[in-house]
């Protein structure tokens, strides 16, 4: 029986991705950030995982404004990351997970949920630099299932409808019969605006406020409009509606491993967190009493 052991949520700002690439992870600018991954590594080491669910928004890699998904769900059986423009060169992307994919895509269709379906798929740096961040120099050991939110052209979905998209994929997960073990990616942000007349505006209470409610409220997050999101966070800010669906998929309950948070890396207020569930807080007491204590 699959478990959900918890999730990773982070900024995917393409610039990591060339601090990672020039090896600048110890410059002064980088450090703070970079700094917050080795607890994340040491919790993805405990409970290795074998399946993410990747929650994030495509930026013109696999879909452009002339079309533009509100919800899109990859069901391919190998993903790739190209060139976006940054010249970056492509991060390695793991393997999809089809099987999973197409029970997702079948639950959400069974909830109501008008979803694109993708067998052919690229996936951007919202994807694929956390991935590089949560396992650096090598393809990340897991099977992935993409899952993008439209959060760059309105019509935007709503904080309250991206939740119950994550707890419709949360249902998928909980009724899957496979023996893996299952974490949840959400990326973006958190605030952060890159053009007109507010570019460079963050906003620190709000990110908190939604850092400190993730894991005990989620419901929390959407007692505020799409366009009152975009005010409090900045345009591009409302990436978070990416943590807020990852957050409906880890089920009624999850508990806080580790938080950063550092402003700013390239105009954007940069946060990492890890919840769990109560199924990785079992499997990590498994784990330690499996390990003889040394002397």
């Amino acid at each position: 029986m699959a478990k959900v052991i918890g999730g990773v949520f982070t900024s995917h700002v393409p610039a990591i991705g060339g601090a990672i690439q020039r090896g600048a992870q110890d410059e002064p600018y980088w450090k703070p950030f970079f700094d917050a991954w080795p607890p994340v590594r040491e919790w993805l080491d405990v409970q290795q995982p074998d399946v993410v669910i990747m929650f994030y928004n495509d930026h013109g890699l696999n879909f452009f404004l002339d079309k533009m998904p509100t919800f899109a769900v990859g069901a391919a059986p190998v993903y790739r990351n190209e060139d976006e423009g940054w010249g970056l060169h492509p991060f390695p992307i793991p393997p999809g997970h089809t099987e999973l994919s197409w029970a997702i895509i079948e639950k959400l269709v069974e909830e109501e949920f008008d979803i694109t379906t993708c067998q052919d798929m690229a996936v951007d740096h919202a994807a694929s630099i956390p991935l590089a961040l949560a396992w650096p120099g090598r393809e990340a050991p897991v099977r992935i299932v993409p899952i993008t939110i439209n959060t760059v052209q309105h019509p935007l979905p709503s904080a309250k409808r991206c939740l119950a998209l994550g707890r419709a994929v949360g249902k998928a997960l909980a009724e899957w019969q496979g023996p893996e073990k299952i974490m949840v990616m959400g990326t973006g942000g958190l605030s952060h605006q890159l053009d007109g007349e507010r570019a460079g505006f963050m906003n620190a209470e709000y990110d908190k406020f939604c850092m400190d409610n993730l894991s005990s409220d989620p419901d929390a997050l959407t007692k505020h409009s799409v366009h009152e999101i975009v005010e409090l966070s900045g345009t591009q800010g409302v990436e978070v509606l990416n943590w807020i669906a990852a957050r409906g998929a880890l089920g009624s309950a999850a508990s806080e491993v580790t938080r950063t948070y550092h402003i700013p890396i390239s105009n954007t207020a940069a946060a990492v967190m890890v919840l769990e569930t109560e199924a990785a807080v079992q499997s990590g007491k498994a784990t330690n009493e499996a390990t003889p204590a040394m002397a």
